[in-house]
């Protein structure tokens, strides 16, 4: 292998190592061999990461500084479902994205997961390299299509803002907590109004082909999306056998 080629191969690793630095990652989860281990791998890949062995420990932390947090769902007093809603109902916090690792494995635990806005649902056992993976997907798709200029502008209709900054909704001059998914959803509507998108888009849009998505994931985002924009959310409007549209 000649010098030159060597040196580029040095620069890609360099540069994928500090570009992986950027994201900070909180694992909360009661066992705390797990945690290490998790916390090994993820920082061998370049990540910075913190543990909490609880969710009362982790809410005492700053959760604005991290980008990704995975959770587990049984724990103490709060479990990683109930530490979740807390999550997603402040508004500081809702946009990050999160990961469940839980062995509640049931059709029925992944539903509650996806409708309280679980990015994902990994089920334990699991493999290490699976759930690197699958944060790493899940980077990608927080990144992908990202546009600094467009990054820049509000999609508003009437007196609904989205700005796209610093991924806020304002209704009426209020701000609403948004799940991550519920704004790259009505972004994906204020962008297209009047356009019917089919689930099958709607999957392809705003959820990966990594990720299970269950029938009625779709259906639960559109259900609290239409609650959260009040008045605007009979905007919504659901063509039988097609799918939803942003009617204005």
């Amino acid at each position: 292998m000649s010098e030159i080629t060597m040196s580029l191969i040095c620069t890609v690793i360099l540069k994928t190592i500090k570009s992986m630095n950027k994201y900070r990652i909180l694992v909360v989860d009661d066992e705390e061999d797990l945690c290490e281990i998790l916390q090994f791998n993820l920082e061998t890949e370049g990540f910075q990461v913190d543990v909490a062995y609880s969710a009362e420990e982790a809410l005492k932390k700053d959760l604005t500084v991290y980008s990704i947090l995975l959770l587990d769902i049984m724990m103490g007093e709060i479990s990683g479902f109930k530490m979740a809603r807390i999550v997603r109902e402040n508004p500081l916090l809702a946009h990050i994205p999160f990961i469940f690792l839980t062995a509640k494995d049931t059709e029925n635990d992944k539903l509650t997961g996806f409708t309280i806005g679980a990015d994902d649902y990994i089920s334990k056992p699991f493999s290490i390299r699976e759930v690197v993976a699958r944060v790493k997907a899940l980077i990608r798709r927080s990144n992908i299509n990202k546009n600094p200029e467009e990054a820049t502008k509000d999609l508003v209709y009437l007196g609904l803002t989205m700005q796209l900054t610093n991924k806020k909704v304002l209704l009426h001059g209020e701000e609403v907590a948004f799940t991550k998914k519920e704004f790259e959803i009505l972004k994906l509507f204020l962008e297209n109004k009047n356009r019917v998108f089919t689930r099958d888009e709607m999957l392809t849009r705003v959820w990966s082909d990594e990720v299970i998505v269950l029938d009625r994931t779709i259906d639960v985002n559109i259900t609290r999306l239409r609650k959260k924009i009040g008045d605007y959310g009979k905007n919504i409007v659901t063509r039988l056998g097609y799918g939803y549209c942003f009617e204005e």
